[in-house]
C-alpha cells in the first residue's frame, strides 16, 4: 500500500506524536503541532495513537491513495473532498484504491479559516524510524521521508492496518470534536478570537505588573513570520524593568519568550532547546492545539490560569479521548496504545 502526492500544497510532512529523550543533543521533540488531532485521527482509523501520519498546511494539496484502505482528517477544515464526495474533520472513511483526495485552498471553505489538518491512513506511513521517531525535523534534515518537506511525485508507504477486512469496508461514521470554554479573559474582545491558557514563566518578574497585564489582557495577532518553530505575535509592545543579557535557558514548545521587540514568540514543537530571552509564561499543554490550528492573522488572548487549572485541563483532554477509545471499543475498534 502507497500514497502518491499529486501536489502537495504549501507545507506538507511526515509527523508522529515526537522525539523525545534527546533534549541533552539540542534534538527538539517535533511531531504533530497538534498531538490531540492526529491521535485522533488515528484513532478513527484502527491506529495507535502514535502512527505516523500526514501534518498538511494551507490545504491546497492532492494525493492518490494506491489501494484500498480507511482515512480521517482531523484539525481545520479545508473543503476536503475525496473523488467529489465531501470529507468532514473527524470522519473515518474508507477508500478505494486510485481515489483521490482534494483539499482545497484556506479561502475556499464556508466553515472556518484555519492553518493546518491532520491525515491519518489505515496502517501510518511505515516510513523508517529516525531516532525512535518518524517524525521530520525540517531544521535538521532528517526524519519522515528524507529529512523534508513532501513534493510533487513523492510515494509514501503505508504499513499493515489493524483493522479486519469487514473493519475497512465499514460505512462512514465520525466522532465529536472537544468542547470546551474559551470565553476566560478580561476586557472586550471580537468573536472567533483565541484564548491560550498560561501559567507564569520563569521571568515573569523581569516585567512590571503594568507590563504582565497588558500581557493577558491584550488582543495579539499571529502573524505570518510563524511557522513550525514558534508563534509571533503583534501588538502592544512589552518592555522590560529589568535589562541586560540573560543566560540561555531550557525552553519547550507552549514556552512564550519575549525577544528585545517587546512582542511575544510562542515557541511550537520545532523550536531550540534552549533560549536567552525572558519566559514571560507558558501556554498549558492542553491548549497548544489551540495555536497550531489558529489561522494567519488570528486574534488571541492570552489568559493566567494557575497549575491546578492546567492540570485540570489536561486531565479533561484525557478524558474526552477515551470517550472516544471507549465509544470506538464498543463498535469492536481496535484500540489505541
Amino acid at each position: 500500500m502507497t500514497i502518491t502526492v499529486l501536489k502537495p500544497g504549501m507545507l506538507a510532512s511526515v509527523q508522529d506524536l515526537g522525539r523525545f529523550g534527546r533534549r541533552e543533543l539540542g534534538i527538539c521533540p517535533g511531531g504533530a503541532l497538534d498531538t490531540l488531532g492526529l491521535a485522533l485521527a488515528n484513532r478513527l482509523v484502527g491506529n495507535e495513537d502514535g502512527a505516523a501520519g500526514l501534518e498538511l498546511t494551507l490545504g491546497n494539496c492532492e494525493l492518490r491513495f494506491e489501494a484500498d484502505t480507511r482515512i480521517a482528517l482531523a484539525g481545520d477544515d479545508f473543503g476536503a473532498r475525496l473523488d467529489g464526495q465531501p470529507l468532514w474533520p473527524l470522519w473515518s472513511v474508507p477508500v478505494r484504491a486510485g481515489q483521490r483526495l482534494r483539499l482545497a485552498g484556506v479561502n475556499a471553505s464556508p466553515h472556518k479559516a484555519g492553518l493546518r489538518t491532520w491525515l491519518a491512513v489505515a496502517g501510518g506511513i511505515d516510513l523508517a524510524p529516525v531516532l525512535g521517531s518518524r517524525s521530520t525535523d525540517l531544521k535538521a534534515g532528517f526524519g519522515g521521508l528524507q529529512g523534508r518537506a513532501l513534493k510533487k511525485g513523492d510515494v509514501l508507504p503505508v504499513g499493515p492496518s489493524r483493522l479486519g477486512e469487514a473493519q475497512q469496508r465499514r460505512r462512514p461514521f465520525g466522532v465529536r470534536g472537544p468542547e470546551w470554554d474559551e470565553d476566560l479573559c478580561e476586557g472586550e474582545a471580537p468573536p472567533g478570537f483565541i484564548t491560550l491558557r498560561t501559567t507564569p514563566g520563569p521571568e515573569c518578574g523581569h516585567f512590571s505588573e503594568a507590563m504582565r497585564r497588558r500581557f493577558h489582557t491584550a488582543l495579539w495577532r499571529v502573524t505570518p513570520q510563524s511557522n513550525r518553530m514558534g508563534s509571533r505575535l503583534d501588538g502592544p509592545a512589552l518592555a522590560r524593568q529589568r535589562e541586560g543579557d540573560m543566560l540561555s535557558s531550557a525552553v519547550i514548545p507552549g514556552t512564550v519568550q519575549v525577544p528585545p521587540s517587546g512582542l511575544p514568540i510562542v515557541l511550537m514543537g520545532d523550536a531550540q532547546t534552549t533560549g536567552g530571552y525572558p519566559r514571560i509564561a507558558v501556554v498549558i499543554r492542553a491548549d497548544l492545539w489551540k495555536l497550531a490550528q489558529a489561522p494567519l492573522g488570528a486574534q488571541l488572548r492570552l489568559a493566567e490560569v494557575d497549575a491546578a487549572t492546567a492540570l485540570a485541563a489536561w486531565a479533561a483532554q484525557k478524558r474526552y479521548l477515551a470517550s472516544v477509545h471507549q465509544g470506538l471499543a464498543a463498535m469492536g475498534w481496535p484500540g489505541a496504545a
